[in-house]
């Protein structure tokens, strides 16, 4: 007995560990020092081991500079070295004794943009970066209109090169109102300006000197004290089946439980549940985590949940509440960003993937291209091309059990698939459903 509440315990301090996580994209123009602000917080949170900082620091040497790169912690690829340039997403991992966190270093260019929506897709804080000494550029705009699209919650302004400046307050205050004015034309509900010098490694671990002028906290007391427990709807509830688990062993006879991670809302032992699109209803017996019973689950925890009725769920299903669940629609309004070279035409048909739940759909007509510098619509468009983005109308084979993306990120979003090469060819946000 002793043994097995050991494991509880561990798995219970294991579910408290996940729910303290945080994401992070970082986001921002060219040589605006993105990778070697990582680099400076990897180093400054003591997350690197010395063969990893020798071996920067044999490379920096190597190419004659005078200082350490710290870029070449997360620059992986000897190209994007060559280039002095991040091109794809690179995520890097690291933990401090208050939080855990997964950084996605995503490129500045342009021609990039699939790039960046694939790394902020997912992310808890945007982080973008200017250069003290240019001030707002498009790509900064661009980049914080993208992250507004994609409703990251939180986002710091982190104002670098401050010591090109002469850590000037005046230079500071002056993008800060730039960009907060620019700022109300966006949802952004949270927003955070600090000065930095990634380089030199001022207020992004530990305070500095230099900013006598500047109260705020330093980027990493910020990262680690920012409250996005509250950013996840835990009020509706949404579990996309992805596998239905029997044993059919003698030792889990009559086993039958159904897996997959909390997307809405909180799931415990007891509540009336509704199985869509079927429609039939249950309670849930037990939910688990491993092989250990828990309370309650709730997002992003993954999980599997137990029913009192032998119904009928497969993958593909939603586990909902009966009075707030999601309507079945087929008719969707939606914002896409195109990744592929191959333009998005209507009367296109490709496979749609949602949550757990995949099917064929066909493009009814696109409304308007977005410019993301200018935020102008384009309603003379016939087509979306590489990296554009636009209001898009789809019709579905199957009816998607979906919610706007505003009220919920994992049921308001979806990828496009090309049927002939099984190439991810879009990534869509769902504005509403009919």
């Amino acid at each position: 007995m002793a043994d097995v509440k050991t494991t509880a315990g561990e798995e219970a301090a294991a579910v408290t560990e996940n729910a303290d996580l945080l994401r992070f994209a970082t986001a921002g123009s060219v040589d605006d020092g993105k990778s070697t602000l990582i680099g400076r917080l990897l180093l400054d949170s003591k997350s690197i081991f010395e063969d990893q900082l020798e071996a920067v620091e044999s490379t920096s040497q190597s190419k004659g500079y005078d200082y350490t790169d710290l870029a070449l912690l997360t620059d992986g690829l000897r190209s994007e070295r060559e280039q002095g340039i991040t091109i794809d997403v690179a995520y890097r991992y690291f933990a401090t004794p208050n939080r855990k966190f997964i950084i996605a270093d995503t490129p500045g260019h342009i021609q990039y943009t699939r790039n960046m929506v694939t790394g902020a897709s997912t992310a808890d804080l945007g982080l973008v970066l200017v250069d003290a000494r240019q001030g707002l550029t498009e790509q900064s705009r661009r980049h914080a209109v993208l992250l507004s699209l994609l409703r990251v919650p939180h986002l710091v302004l982190a104002i670098n090169k401050m010591d090109l400046v002469d850590w000037s307050e005046e230079v500071y205050e002056k993008i800060h109102r730039e960009f907060t004015t620019f700022a109300t034309k966006l949802n952004i509900p949270d927003l955070e300006v600090i000065p930095i010098s990634a380089l030199q490694g001022d207020n992004v671990v530990n305070r500095s000197e230099n900013t006598p002028w500047y109260s705020g906290p330093t980027l990493m007391h910020h990262l680690e004290h920012v409250h996005v427990a509250s950013d996840r709807d835990l009020v509706d509830t949404r579990f996309p089946v992805q596998y239905v688990i029997r044993p059919k062993s003698d030792q889990y006879h009559d086993f039958r439980g159904y897996a997959g991670q909390v997307a809405g809302g909180v799931l415990k032992k007891g509540d009336e549940v509704v199985v869509l699109p079927s429609g039939m209803t249950s309670t849930i017996s037990k939910v688990e985590l491993f092989d250990t019973e828990i309370a309650e689950a709730f997002p992003p925890m993954s999980v599997t949940v137990h029913l009192e009725d032998d119904v009928d769920v497969s993958r593909g299903d939603m586990i909902a509440r009966p009075k707030n669940a999601p309507k079945p629609s087929q008719d969707i309004d939606t914002m896409i960003c195109w990744m592929t070279n191959e333009p998005l035409r209507p009367r296109q048909k490709l496979a749609i993937k949602h949550t757990t739940r995949t099917g064929r759909a066909m493009v009814k007509d696109i409304q308007y291209r977005l410019d993301v510098n200018t935020l102008h619509r384009d309603q003379d468009t016939k087509e979306l091309g590489l990296n554009e983005i636009g209001r898009v109308q789809l019709r579905t084979t199957v009816p998607l059990l979906c919610d706007p993306y505003s009220k919920n990120r994992t049921t308001g979003s979806f990828i496009l698939i090309d049927e002939a090469t099984g190439v991810t060819v879009g990534a869509g946000m769902i504005n509403s459903a009919s």
